[in-house]
């Protein structure tokens, strides 16, 4: 259904398809076939408050970007030096999985390409408000944000930077990505480093 609404976009030169790990590179593997473009990894990774991991203060995206909730950071109080620790934590993880799934192949130069931000779905948009911010200060010529389903709220607030929003469905009674899938497993890092390694049009091995 993505690849579907995505179709002008086949034969666009330079084109480069960003899946958002874990989640988004199955997604991105088969948007990127269906394009004829070349694929690769982008990660993003939530930078959870002091004691409560689970609420994100913020989010880290390859290539350094850091995008911050500065009301949560206010309301909670949160120290320079807190925000600092989390930051060097997830950016030490960050990378370790860059490393584990694209090895020693350098990152792709995004200067001057129309790049395309593919996840499983969108929830709050954080990680991917985060992974547009980012791309676009490492010299994308576009950013297009593309998802098989979202909140049509979310969506919109992308609309504000990213320079096309592709949200294949926006269920009205939207209550997780999950909802409209009907294999909606844990990707693993296997799973991942498979489909990189596999060029667009071949079928993975599972």
């Amino acid at each position: 259904m993505l690849a579907a609404e995505l179709a002008h976009y086949r034969g666009n030169p330079g084109l480069l398809v960003l899946g958002l790990a874990r989640g988004g590179v199955p997604v991105a593997w088969e948007v990127a076939a269906a394009l004829g473009a070349d694929l690769d990894v982008f990660l993003v990774r939530k930078l959870g408050v002091p004691r409560w991991p689970e609420l994100a203060m913020g989010a880290l995206a390859s290539g350094g970007r850091v995008v911050m909730n500065d009301d949560v950071v206010s309301n909670l109080h949160i120290s320079e030096d807190q925000v600092r620790s989390v930051i060097d934590s997830e950016t030490t993880e960050l990378r370790r999985r860059e490393l584990a799934y694209r090895g020693d192949r350098p990152e792709a130069d995004l200067r001057g390409r129309t790049v395309m931000l593919v996840d499983d779905g969108i929830a709050t948009g954080a990680s991917m408000l985060a992974a547009v911010r980012a791309v676009r200060a490492a010299g994308a010529r576009s950013v297009v944000v593309a998802v098989p389903v979202g909140p049509r709220t979310a969506c919109r607030q992308l609309a504000a930077e990213a320079d096309d929003v592709v949200c294949a469905t926006m269920p009205v009674d939207f209550d997780a990505v999950g909802q409209v899938y009907a294999d909606f497993h844990q990707v693993t890092d296997d799973e991942v480093r498979t489909l990189l390694a596999t060029p667009a049009g071949d079928v993975p091995r599972r």
